[in-house]
């Protein structure tokens, strides 16, 4: 019989996932999977180490129940490994933003891991993201610029009061204070250097709850979406934001670039060292430089497309 272990994370989102433990547990089992459970603790990367440690013992799946950092640990443990389970999400989190691109169910735990017994599966693309120092993995997207702030700048305790508008109202907050940042961005077909106030790599198409912003319909194609944005007036700004938002209008207005690209070299040209971190999955990731490669079709991941 194949092995499912459901790890889950007790604090992501409004509601906790502990409830809905059992019902996870049973749609498993009604799936044909011998199925068990861990929960996450406050000991650094515990859901990165358990992930782990089940792909080397065999197991055939691994549910992730919670929000964009526990699928992160679990990402980041499993990628580098040889042999890897397949990977079903139940989302608990805010934002929820890989989950939204699949199209599994966000306000309903059980019927997330129903997603499931359709047996529908697909090899997605991951990205890794690595430096001298520095490796690591997403699946989403990673970004530079003070725009990027928004996913990241809420507090834990934020998100929990506020939720999704939590992201809003930093992102309103982070327009008011729009740094240009001097960047040479070097992709597969030509190079950008110049000053921007947000560059995005993106693997699927939503983005801090934002589905808009890059037209990503492909995820197991070998490419990332790399979206420019060049300095601007506020006012273009929030127009730019109204054309995305008017189905991907944006990306024909002069102040923006979109390519795809298999790989993405990052190199910050400026002295500023405020906004040096590049945000990845929604987290602050490492500074410049980077180098980004598409892993095409590396984990296999129940979908509900």
């Amino acid at each position: 019989m194949p092995k499912a272990r459901l790890i889950y994370n007790p604090t992501s989102g409004h509601k906790p996932v502990t409830t809905s433990v059992v019902d996870i547990l049973a749609v498993l089992e009604e799936a044909g999977f011998e199925a068990s459970s861990f929960q996450t603790t406050e000991e650094k990367d515990s859901a990165k180490s358990e992930a782990i440690r089940v792909a080397k013992a065999g197991f055939d799946l691994i549910v992730s129940a919670g929000g964009d950092g526990t699928l992160d640990q679990i990402i980041n443990g499993i990628a580098p490994l040889e042999t890897r389970p397949k990977v079903a999400i139940v989302p608990a989190g805010t934002a929820n933003d890989f989950a939204r691109a699949l199209h599994i169910p966000r306000n309903n735990f059980k019927a997330a891991a129903e997603v499931i017994l359709k047996g529908q599966t697909q090899k997605l693309d991951i990205g890794h993201a690595y430096s001298k120092t520095h490796s690591q993995y997403f699946v989403n997207n990673a970004g530079g610029g003070h725009v990027t702030e928004v996913t990241y700048a809420p507090t834990w305790q934020q998100k929990s009061v506020f939720g999704y508008s939590a992201y809003l109202m930093h992102g309103v907050k982070l327009l008011a204070g729009l740094q240009p940042r001097k960047v040479r961005l070097t992709y597969d077909n030509g190079v950008f250097e110049g000053e921007t106030v947000l560059f995005l790599l993106g693997l699927t198409n939503s983005i801090g709850g934002f589905e808009k912003i890059l037209p990503v319909p492909e995820f197991s194609d070998g490419y990332f979406g790399l979206l420019i944005v060049k300095p601007t007036k506020i006012r273009r700004l929030l127009r730019l934001i109204k054309l995305a938002v008017d189905d991907c209008k944006h990306l024909a207005d002069n102040d923006v670039i979109f390519v795809k690209t298999k790989t993405l070299q990052a190199e910050l040209l400026d002295d500023n060292q405020h906004g040096n971190d590049v945000n990845i999955d929604g987290e602050k990731g490492t500074t410049f430089p980077l180098l980004f490669e598409n892993l095409t079709q590396h984990i296999e991941f129940y979908v509900n497309f």
